[in-house]
């Protein structure tokens, strides 16, 4: 049975479910940043998923690129399934930019998150959920 990984959890929200993933935005607004997560249990490496959900996958990051490209026009978007601190399969879909905290270095822990307000976070999802559709 799919779980969502407690450290996710606490650090995103949920902008919808795909057929193979659980989308979600990462709450942190200095990056355009999202996180689609397979709903299979026990996944920890892209290899570990079936050869028709690894195929579905690459088709959702594509998908979620793409959203990224319609809704903020990046200069770049960075694509990771790192899993060195969170062991459950899932891959970050950042959008980078020039003038970014990080630029042109990885986004992890180059600036301390700041979460969304909640009323710019409910903003953010329903934009996402339009494009994302």
């Amino acid at each position: 049975m799919f779980e969502l990984h407690a450290r996710i959890q606490a650090d995103t929200a949920l902008v919808a479910d795909w057929p193979l993933s659980r989308v979600l935005l990462m709450n942190d607004s200095t990056y355009p940043w999202l996180i689609l997560v397979p709903r299979r249990a026990a996944i920890a490496e892209i290899t570990d998923l079936e050869t028709d959900d690894q195929r579905l996958l690459m088709e959702e990051v594509s998908r979620a690129s793409l959203g990224l490209r319609r809704l903020v026009s990046p200069h770049r978007i960075n694509i990771a399934a790192l899993g060195n601190v969170v062991p459950q399969l899932h891959v970050h879909v950042i959008a980078r930019f020039t003038d970014d905290p990080a630029w042109p270095r990885p986004v992890w822990g180059a600036v301390p998150a700041t979460p969304y307000a909640p009323d710019a976070l409910a903003e953010r999802l329903t934009q996402w959920r339009e494009v994302l559709e």
